[in-house]
């Protein structure tokens, strides 16, 4: 916070694998870019409907020292259906709604800043 412009951001990318490392099923793969501070934050359909929640990215470094090569854009979301499952058993409301309407990415990121609110912790 306060080095990039207030608000939210949005960024592109696709998802990749329906699976994270070690073919865990509880994630999803994304190609785009995680910044420090990204996570929890929604990874959103092109409807802006929330299908993940952006929890890391890979260790781009310790991946290169093992195979030599440096991967781009290997990310991480825990799939919704966790998340929601999650806010269930702690008791927490939350609502299901979805949109039909396939949408531009300035137009997605519209919608989600109806839903989305930054958090942070300070000690």
């Amino acid at each position: 916070p306060g080095l990039l412009a207030p608000g939210a951001n949005i960024t592109t990318g696709t998802v990749s694998a329906l699976a994270g490392i070690g073919n865990d099923g509880r994630f999803l793969q994304m190609t785009a870019p995680v910044q420090l501070g990204n996570s929890g934050g929604p990874l959103l359909d092109r409807r802006a409907n929330v299908v993940g929640v952006v929890v890391a990215k890979l260790d781009a470094m310790a991946v290169a020292s093992r195979i030599g090569d440096i991967p781009q854009n290997v990310n991480f979301a825990i799939a919704a259906r966790l998340a929601t499952a999650f806010l269930a058993t702690q008791g927490v409301a939350f609502n299901r709604e979805t949109q039909g309407t396939i949408l531009g990415a300035a137009d997605v990121g519209d919608v989600a800043k109806a839903y989305t609110l930054a958090v942070s912790c300070a000690r």
